[in-house]
């Protein structure tokens, strides 16, 4: 069965769901943000076929998130670094994190918990507007052709 391409649809969400819309690329990017950035490791710790693992590392390259770099010669080994446009991604993921957080486990009963890395202190995400640094409200958005 073919999927549904939206590289070239007129809105950002769907061309952006083109891209990391499979389930396991946004799991490979918060792999590569916790510091694991050699594909063994990934393989490892995600359980992943090696031909899935390479096809979505691949693309991530192609697309810009990730720049492949060697760190040995002998064999040859490369690591997968975050581009700006990666680091760009963080965001998303963290969105992501608050809402799984809030709504797919009882209040506390996460796993696992997001903090700052320097006081400890648990991070609580929240999406505001870079304009005016108020909260979103869905209510309070309209989506308009650009002039």
């Amino acid at each position: 069965m073919r999927r549904t391409r939206f590289n070239r649809w007129p809105c950002p969400i769907a061309r952006a769901t083109d891209l990391i819309g499979d389930w396991w690329t946004p799991i490979i990017l918060r792999n590569i943000f916790a510091g694991q950035r050699r594909f063994d490791q990934l393989q490892v710790d995600l359980g992943l076929s090696r031909a899935i693992l390479t096809n979505r590392l691949n693309r991530l390259v192609k697309e810009g998130l990730l720049e492949k770099v060697a760190y040995s010669q002998r064999p040859k080994r490369y690591e997968y670094k975050l581009t700006e446009k990666g680091r760009d991604f963080w965001p998303v993921l963290a969105s992501l994190w608050r809402w799984g957080e809030d709504w797919l486990w009882k209040s506390g009963q996460s796993p696992v918990i997001m903090v700052d890395r320097d006081t400890g202190a648990e991070i609580k995400v929240e999406v505001v507007d870079a304009n005016t640094g108020v909260k979103l409200d869905p209510r309070q958005a309209r989506v308009l052709p650009r002039p």
